[in-house]
């Protein structure tokens, strides 16, 4: 290996940490405690072609990570405008400031500014570290030849199987979180309990919580370095069915029928010759019996007999 890893940071200008394509946990970690390691000293930028996820919020620091990665050559063009209305294309520097001047051919109208676009192409950085990653496809920009004249440099847990020309620091290992941290502590750049932190979740989602097949005593040790180093273990956030509104989550298997949950109203129904407790009326019941009315004389037996009655008829 020509340049060791600090040779290539120190003779840097401008450096871009890249991480692939739909990167894990473990390596946006990294890549990102990279980062806040040489900002101190260097003009440094984070970049991913992936949005990030949810669960990378507790990173600290990962809202340094942006989208763009072109940075170098400014192009400008108008978009929906016909390029053979123009006439003519010229610059002048008035007071220090670039005017760019456009005009276009007799008849025809300049282009509007609703179909002005402006787009940046190419590196401007040097030095392009590139975070884990297995081959080309995890990193499409080095086919596109915007890493010309800069030098690229990968770090992971295994060999990047490249076309381009990339200078490999990837060796074994439970996470890329660790390569980086002894990285850090062999060529003795900034390590603060930020970074510390970072690297410390990193480790533990790369290594399964220590799991992994890939942790060795190595892997321990780089921990405690870490730990020494004011890095925190943060406790891991879950979601809980009660923190999401009544309704957000579903109760039965999507493909069974919803079921309308509104409740029956009872149909109003007629009465017909009904009194208000629901009896029908009869003509027995308007005219009672004839002895109905009669007084009736109750007896008793005797002190152990039940008492009787009968009914005097006359």
């Amino acid at each position: 290996m020509q340049d060791s890893f600090s040779q290539l940071i120190d003779s840097a200008t401008s450096i871009l940490v890249l991480l692939p394509t739909k990167p894990y946990f473990d390596q946006v970690a990294a890549g990102l405690s990279l980062y806040l390691s040489l900002r101190s000293g260097k003009d440094v930028t984070i970049a991913s072609s992936s949005p990030m996820l949810v669960g990378f919020n507790r990173l600290i620091g990962i809202d340094k990570i942006v989208g763009e990665i072109g940075n170098k050559n400014l192009t400008i063009k108008f978009e929906g405008y016909d390029a053979n209305n123009i006439e003519k294309v010229s610059y002048d520097i008035e007071q220090g400031e670039f005017k760019l001047i456009v005009v276009p051919k007799t008849g025809f109208v300049a282009p509007q500014k609703e179909q002005l676009d402006l787009s940046y192409a190419g590196v401007a950085s040097d030095l392009v570290i590139l975070i884990g990653g297995a081959n080309d496809s995890h990193f499409p920009i080095l086919s596109s030849g915007d890493f010309a004249g800069a030098k690229v440099v990968h770090i992971g847990t295994r060999v990047l199987a490249s076309n381009s020309e990339v200078m490999s620091f990837a060796k074994p290992g439970a996470s890329t979180s660790e390569l980086i941290a002894n990285l850090i502590k062999e060529n003795s750049l900034n390590m603060e309990p930020d970074i510390a932190t970072n690297l410390i979740m990193g480790v533990e989602e790369g290594s399964s919580n220590f799991a992994g097949s890939d942790v060795t005593a190595e892997t321990f040790e780089t921990f405690a370095y870490l730990l020494r180093s004011g890095g925190q273990r943060l406790p891991k956030t879950r979601l809980s069915p009660a923190s999401f509104p009544p309704g957000a989550i579903p109760t039965q298997p999507f493909s069974r029928p919803i079921m309308n949950a509104q409740p029956q109203v009872p149909q109003p129904q007629e009465l017909d010759a009904q009194d208000i407790n629901g009896t029908q009326e009869t003509e027995q019941d308007v005219n009672p019996p004839d002895d109905w009315l009669q007084p009736k004389i109750f007896k008793g037996a005797s002190t152990n007999q039940p008492d009787t009655y009968s009914e005097n008829k006359g």
